[in-house]
C-alpha cells in the first residue's frame, strides 16, 4: 500500500510562486510559502487523498494501523503521533532568524519536544541565500546586545544556494531561509520555533513581530564551526546518504534505470519525496503509483520492497 496526502498549502506574506507549478497543482493560489506534505501536527494534520484510507488524518491512520504503519519501535516511542513533518518552502523574502530547542530544553520549557531538521535545496533563484550557524564566538550577553542593536546577522554564516545543496540543522543551530530559496524540509514533528530577529519588519497591522530573545538564548548552541554545509558525492542509480541522526535518516536517489529498494530489514515507515523527474513505484504486493516531481509518498512499515521505474530523483527518509 502507498499513502498519499492532500497537501496543506500555506499562503504567506513572504510566499513565492514556485510551489504550485513544482507540484503541478490545478489552483490559482498565489503567495504560497509552504506546502505541508505529511504532517501530524495537531490542527495541521494532512488528510489521506486516496483509498483505502481516504479522508483519515495522518494520526488517525497511525491509530488504525499502529505498528503496521510506523513500525514497532516507532509506535512504542511516539504512539499515534507521526514523528516526521515534511514540507516544501518557497521564500520570496528573507525569513526571520530562528532557533529550535533540543528535546531536553523543550521539556524544561513546557513543550512536548524540540526540533531538529534539514533542508534540501530545490531549484532556487540565482541570488538565493540562507543563513546557518555562527561564524564568530558569542556569549549570551553579546548575543542579546547584537539582537538589540541590529547586528546579529553579522555573526551568522551566510551561504549562496543552488539546487542539491544540503544543510543539517540540529536543534540549537541558528538559521534562516533567505529570499529566493526553495527547499524541501524534513523535521521532527514539532512547531516550536523561537524568533531571534526579524529585520525590524512590521506586519500588515503595523506591529513588530514578537521576538523570543530569552527563550532562544536558552536554546542556542554557541559552538562555532568552520562550515555548516553538508557535503556529499552525487551518484547515479544508488542511494547517497545525506543525514543520519537520531531523529531521521535521509538519502538521495537519482535514477535513470529500474531499481529495487529493499526494506525487508527495516521496521519503520519510509517517505519518498519526489524532487525531480517522473517515475513509477511498485511494492511487493503489486500496488503501484506515480512518484513525480513534487509528490510525496508514505510507505507503511509492512512494505518489503519497492521497484522504481523511470527517470526520477527523490529523497528517502525514515525514523
Amino acid at each position: 500500500m502507498f499513502i498519499k496526502f492532500r497537501p496543506l498549502l500555506k499562503q504567506t506574506l513572504w510566499g513565492g510562486d514556485k510551489i504550485i507549478p513544482f507540484k503541478q497543482l490545478d489552483t490559482t493560489l498565489d503567495h504560497v510559502g509552504e506546502s505541508w506534505e505529511i504532517s501530524g501536527v495537531p490542527g495541521n494534520e494532512t488528510i489521506v487523498a486516496e483509498e483505502p484510507l481516504k479522508g483519515l488524518s495522518l494520526n488517525q491512520a497511525v491509530a488504525q494501523l499502529r505498528e503496521k504503519l510506523v513500525g514497532k519501535d516507532n509506535y512504542r516511542r511516539f504512539g499515534n503521533e507521526f514523528p516526521l513533518l515534511i514540507k516544501f518552502i518557497d521564500a520570496c523574502q528573507d525569513l526571520s532568524i530562528q532557533v529550535h530547542p533540543t528535546d531536553e530544553i523543550a521539556e524544561k520549557q513546557g513543550k512536548e519536544r524540540g526540533k531538529t531538521e534539514m533542508w534540501y535545496a530545490l531549484k532556487s533563484d540565482q541570488d538565493a541565500h540562507l543563513m546557518a550557524g555562527l561564524r564568530q564566538q558569542l556569549t549570551p550577553e553579546t548575543y542579546a546586545r547584537m539582537v538589540e542593536n541590529d547586528t546579529i546577522t553579522d555573526a551568522i554564516a551566510r551561504y549562496p544556494v543552488k539546487e542539491g545543496d544540503v544543510f543539517f540543522l540540529p536543534a540549537g543551530r541558528i538559521h534562516a531561509i533567505g529570499a529566493g530559496c526553495f527547499v524541501a524540509e524534513i523535521q521532527q514533528t514539532s512547531d516550536v520555533t523561537y524568533r531571534i530577529y526579524d529585520f525590524k519588519r512590521k506586519d500588515k497591522d503595523g506591529n513588530y513581530r514578537e521576538l523570543h530573545t530569552q527563550q532562544a538564548a536558552e536554546c542556542i548552541n554557541f559552538e562555532v564551526l568552520p562550515d555548516y554545509r553538508t557535503y556529499y558525492e552525487r551518484k547515479q542509480n544508488e542511494g547517497v546518504l545525506l543525514v543520519d541522526c537520531p531523529y531521521f535518516t535521509t538519502a538521495l536517489y537519482e535514477l535513470d534505470e529500474p531499481m529495487t529498494l529493499d526494506y525487508s530489514e527495516l521496521d519503520a515507515f519510509v517517505i519518498l519525496i519526489g524532487v525531480g523527474g517522473d517515475g513509477r513505484i511498485t511494492d511487493d504486493e503489486g500496488n503501484s503509483t506515480t512518484l513525480r516531481t513534487g509528490e510525496t509518498v508514505l510507505l507503511p512499515a509492512t512494505t518489503r520492497t519497492v521497484r522504481t521505474e523511470g527517470c526520477v530523483k527523490f529523497l528517502e527518509t525514515y525514523v
